[in-house]
């Protein structure tokens, strides 16, 4: 197992590879809750976890693009995705420059957020026991995202 430190300087390494500016979506929290179902609502501005297994993106394997649910910015490409048993959707791999993270600090095993660079919705966590070749496993709430086939 890679320590939460090691993890957080392979996560910065893999997003500073690709390093680009996104404009800011900026919006009231009226206008957030006028957007967003109450689950994405909860999920993408309050850093809440759906629970796991109720994702209908758990299922789905065609091809396409996952993009985040509040502002649609393309986050993850379908091949990144794989069943990682956990019951949320993850990907090994992720489109880096649309993504921030942070280093959560109230837990034992600290995990690395990853928000949406454009709203800074939140998505999930970023572990470290994922499939090559990286090695990591971005693990989201399906609230978070929405998937558009090719």
């Amino acid at each position: 197992m890679v320590s939460a430190l090691a993890l957080t300087g392979r996560v910065r390494r893999a997003l500073a590879s690709e390093a680009i500016s996104v404009e800011k979506l900026r919006l009231t929290d009226e206008q957030w809750q006028a957007r967003l179902t109450p689950e994405q609502y909860a999920v993408l501005r309050y850093s809440e976890t759906e629970y796991a297994g109720t994702s209908e993106l758990n299922n789905e394997y065609r091809e396409g693009t996952y993009v985040c649910a509040g502002c649609d910015l393309p986050l993850f490409k379908s091949d990144w995705k794989y069943d990682s048993r956990t019951g949320w959707p993850s990907y090994w791999d992720a489109i880096h420059e649309h993504l921030t993270t942070r280093k959560m600090i109230y837990a034992f095993r600290a995990p690395v957020e990853y928000r949406c660079a454009r709203c800074d919705g939140h998505h999930g966590h970023i572990f470290d026991d994922g499939p090559q070749p990286t090695g990591l496993r971005y693990c989201s709430n399906g609230a978070a995202l929405r998937f558009i086939p090719s």
